[in-house]
């Protein structure tokens, strides 16, 4: 039996954070190239540390009216700096020794491998690897409370930040809770983490924890915060330096942040800077587009789903689908609903799910999964359109 009582933990980092800045400009480049052409092929990884982001990769835009790919590539290269700079400015830094209109930017990004162009063009994947989908009905948005809520103090602070409301208030910042349950289900937070940079030097941990309050029992279910629940905030004392110039940053290292706080499984493949054609993002959002609208149908109360493919193969090696012994019938033939409701190749699912759009930078903090679907297609993977599909095909 799966165990009904017991606290789970989960961590989230703010928009500000040195490896979410990275993934941040990574997904501004994919942006700006599926903008010029919807079959660019992007694989941009950043780095940053003080006063430096070093931007490298392979990117590639087919040729059109005439003029080659590689021309067309010359044409945009120009611009990636600025749009490095642009979200600094966004996020917020204006620090002396991080400043978005005084640190270097680096560009070595260069055309695709034409060994790994030659199977992505054949309509096959873009690399072998194995991608997880989750979904649980403890939450509306039918994701792990504990990751949803990590998110939803750190997104609620920026937005207060960005506003002019907390100006004490720096850009980078972590969260974190650790939530009992009882018979399954998210009753209490018994410990809470926020460390939050901030610009005032003589602004106290318990300072801090005052201004921030209100924000996290703003968003946080009533009754979850009680006379028991344990606060840390700015447990060190002071968090004055923040960003790159305190931490240096890599695009993709936040993957567990990115999706379900570790209560699922991860394939280990990054999302942020890689067109859809990669199956490491494409096939994460689908598998989360399935178990999601599996548990939306009423099919099982939670579902893990798994998908595999291999280098120039397009259809998926294997899908696997576990329901935690809540399913209302047998994984198996869960299996084979999910297998015929929607096609599976790398076309299939950007087609299907939209995802040939510059609809990435804003995935790029506060988690993939668990948004609501925007009417230009962003978070497409988050509807539960399929759900009655799927209780017909079982």
């Amino acid at each position: 039996m799966t165990r009904q009582s017991y606290i789970f933990t989960s961590e989230s980092v703010s928009e500000g954070h040195p490896d979410k800045v990275c993934d941040r400009i990574s997904d501004a480049v994919l942006d700006y190239l599926l903008s010029e052409d919807e079959n660019a092929r992007v694989a941009c990884e950043a780095f940053a540390t003080t006063g430096l982001v070093v931007i490298g990769g392979e990117i590639g835009l087919p040729a059109r009216d005439g003029r080659p790919g590689g021309e067309r590539l010359k044409d945009v290269m120009g611009r990636i700096p600025q749009i490095a700079r642009d979200c600094i400015r966004d996020i917020g830094y204006e620090q002396e020794k991080f400043h978005w209109n005084t640190c270097h930017v680096l560009n070595f990004l260069h055309e695709q491998s034409v060994d790994i162009a030659q199977g992505v063009d054949r309509e096959g994947a873009g690399d072998q690897g194995i991608m997880f989908g989750h979904a649980v009905d403890e939450t509306p948005e039918l994701m792990p409370a504990p990751i949803l809520y990590s998110h939803a103090i750190l997104r609620r602070l920026a937005e207060a930040r960005k506003a002019g409301e907390l100006p004490m208030l720096g850009p980078d910042a972590k969260s974190q809770l650790s939530i009992r349950y009882e018979d399954g289900q998210p009753v209490e937070v018994t410990q809470l983490v926020v460390s939050h940079q901030h610009l005032d030097p003589t602004l106290t941990s318990e300072d801090v924890k005052a201004i921030i309050r209100p924000y996290v029992e703003e968003v946080l279910p009533a009754g979850w915060i009680d006379g028991g629940t344990e606060w840390h905030v700015n447990p060190t004392g002071k968090f004055l330096i923040g960003g790159p110039d305190g931490d240096a940053g890599l695009t993709g290292r936040k993957i567990i942040v990115d999706t379900y706080g570790g209560a699922a499984p991860h394939g280990g493949g990054a999302f942020s800077g890689k067109d859809p054609t990669k199956v490491d993002r494409s096939a994460a959002y689908a598998a989360r587009y399935l178990a999601k609208n599996v548990v939306a149908a009423g099919l099982a109360r939670r579902c893990t789903l798994q998908l595999s493919y291999a280098i120039g193969v397009a259809r998926p090696l294997s899908i696997y689908v576990d329901t935690h012994g809540t399913g209302a019938v047998d994984d198996s033939a869960i299996e084979r609903a999910v297998s015929k409701a929607i096609d599976l190749t790398p076309r299939g699912i950007r087609e299907h799910l939209q995802l040939s759009r510059p609809i990435y930078a804003r995935t790029a903090a506060y988690g993939h999964f668990g948004r609501a679907p925007e009417e230009d297609g962003g978070f497409s993977w988050e509807r539960t359109d399929l759900a009655e599909v799927l209780k017909k095909a079982v």
